[in-house]
């Protein structure tokens, strides 16, 4: 069977773990030439090897290290067909606004909406010469509602690349380009279980608000990453494509 995403080619930011690398393999699995933007030159010659991608170092707050981001994707594999733009950071300084200071609040941002608005910026030129692409960049159910846990910064980051991506996708569907915003709840990661070993309190109380009663797996967020960036979503653009175990449906969970 030809793999979904044969012939196209995807970059993915954040592809070193987590979701991220969850949705790396699923693109090289599905015949998809794959460049993973991370800043962790560690892994990153390592997840390239074991996946057939291609590892490229840079910080996603930069505009120039963005731009040849792309520039290499076009450079080795002849197009850019699909940004999954899902580069983030939650880090313990970002808390309520009353404990969270200024450069706590900034950090976040740049890295969490603007590295988003420097990918999307960097990718579009390319898909608009093509007359076809996909964008996906990851937002968060706590874009659509309040977080149970405060992370002021993180919440308003992800409302940012929700409304962002929105108006990317309305502005540029005439011209071929699908824009959505994933929304994942939760999720199984390093990201997570850090917080569960620095406060096993606070992490516990996401779950209890999930009507599944699990956390998702990023295997299972990389399969709906995999959708929006095929073909087989070609009628969905400006989307908020949740996929976060019933959380936002949720009045009351019962235990």
């Amino acid at each position: 069977m030809v793999g979904r995403l044969a012939g196209k080619v995807a970059v993915v930011t954040g592809g070193c773990s987590g979701i991220g690398l969850a949705t790396v393999k699923r693109f090289a699995e599905e015949g998809a030439g794959v460049v993973i933007g991370d800043v962790d030159e560690a892994n990153g010659p390592r997840v390239a090897v074991e996946t057939g991608a291609t590892f490229v170092r840079v910080d996603v707050t930069s505009q120039e290290q963005v731009e040849q981001l792309f520039t290499v994707a076009k450079d080795t594999y002849g197009s850019v067909d699909v940004a999954f733009n899902n580069a983030g950071i939650s880090p313990p300084e970002d808390d309520s606004i009353l404990q969270t200071d200024l450069d706590a609040w900034r950090r976040v941002q740049e890295v969490n909406l603007t590295s988003v608005y420097l990918c999307c910026k960097a990718a579009l030129p390319y898909m608009l010469e093509q007359g076809k692409g996909s964008i996906i960049n990851t937002a968060s159910f706590v874009a659509v509602m309040g977080a149970a846990t405060s992370q002021i910064s993180y919440s308003a980051s992800k409302g940012g690349v929700l409304s962002m991506s929105r108006e990317l996708a309305v502005q540029f569907a005439r011209r071929g380009v699908r824009v959505n915003a994933l929304c994942p709840g939760p999720v199984n990661t390093p990201l997570l279980r850090e917080l569960f070993a620095a406060d096993a309190e606070r992490a516990a109380r996401r779950l209890v608000h999930v009507p599944m009663g699990r956390f998702g797996e990023p295997e299972e967020i990389a399969d709906a990453v995999l959708f929006l960036a095929s073909d087989e979503s070609s009628f969905i653009t400006a989307s908020t494509f949740l996929v976060d175990g019933g959380i936002s449906g949720a009045y009351v969970t019962p235990l």
